[in-house]
């Protein structure tokens, strides 16, 4: 007798999607796993993103703090240095001394108001001003909307002025 496989009809057909079905499962586990680490990096981009900006904002707030300090003392300075111009236009005119010192306490009123706040603060005090007064808020964005627009339109570039054909002299010539 030959030496002949003699397997049973079918078998190699199973065989093969038993392989095939090894195969799909494991594509599929690789497909889940790439999945499950695209998913784990994206969530890691996103709180180092988050993580970023908040500490992108706390350090701008902090900057915008310390400049609001900067700003409260430079005022509290003006208010000094009018104090003592209203002391100096005291003999001389007297009347325009008393509206500098008061000018010069509204500024140091309102430098005490900023000593102590924070951007935050201030920025709900305005919310709140704004609330409270819209038609004054509403007035006042129009008024600097019309300064705006006044600034822009005079500083147009000013064009030059249109070029002229050259003339000539050759029509006082004679021809001829």
């Amino acid at each position: 007798m030959s030496n002949q496989n003699f397997e049973r009809p079918g078998s190699a057909d199973s065989n093969h999607d038993l392989r095939n079905q090894k195969m799909r499962d494991a594509a599929g586990e690789a497909f889940t796993k790439a999945s499950n680490t695209a998913r784990d990096a994206a969530e890691k981009a996103k709180r180092a993103t988050a993580d970023a900006a908040s500490t992108m904002s706390g350090h701008v707030t902090g900057i915008l703090n310390d400049q609001l300090g900067v700003g409260a003392q430079s005022a509290n300075r003006l208010a000094r240095s009018l104090r003592l111009a209203a002391d100096d236009l005291a003999g001389e005119s007297p009347m325009l001394a008393s509206l500098v010192r008061g000018f010069s306490h509204n500024v140091d009123n309102y430098a005490e108001g900023l000593e102590g706040q924070t951007v935050e603060q201030l920025t709900q005090s305005a919310s709140d001003f704004t609330r409270r007064q819209p038609a004054l808020m509403f007035g006042l964005a129009a008024v600097a909307g019309f300064f705006a627009f006044r600034t822009f339109k005079n500083t147009r570039s000013v064009s030059s002025p249109p070029i002229q054909p050259m003339q000539s002299d050759h029509a006082s010539e004679g021809h001829g």
